[in-house]
């Protein structure tokens, strides 16, 4: 895996983002587009799956405050064990979904995340860094 962001070595985890990608493609050409979000994900799921990616679904975190929990986060899907990954049916991805992925990396203490928006026949999606 890539573990540097900078330094010319190239994005970090490269080598999950683009197959992640794929499989969303996958998913959005068999599915077809505009449905709610649970379908992508399970479909991510099992795609996944197929591709011998590791997916945990429905993980919950804590969320800390001065350090006491008072509240849990439960990202969609983590992939790899690295990656934070985000289904949407949006009309665009925005700043206010790249604000919620930093919060998501910062919670579980991930660096790297991908939005990935199935809302039309071609796939929209951003990778976020922390």
């Amino acid at each position: 895996m890539d573990t540097n962001e900078h330094e010319g070595k190239g994005l970090l985890h490269k080598d999950l983002v683009y197959p992640i990608v794929g499989c969303a493609i996958e998913v959005l050409r068999e599915v077809g587009h505009g449905l709610h979000e649970k379908p992508y994900e399970n479909g991510l799921v099992v795609e996944f799956g197929l591709r011998g990616i590791h997916c945990e679904q429905q993980r919950p975190f804590d969320v800390m405050f001065k350090g006491v929990k008072i509240s849990e986060f439960i990202p969609d899907l983590i992939a790899g064990r690295a990656v934070v990954v985000d289904a949407k049916v949006i009309d665009r991805i925005t700043d206010h979904e790249r604000g919620q992925m930093l919060n998501y990396l910062r919670i579980t203490k991930l660096r790297v995340g991908v939005v990935l928006n199935f809302k039309r026949a071609k796939l929209e999606w951003e990778r976020v860094v922390l």
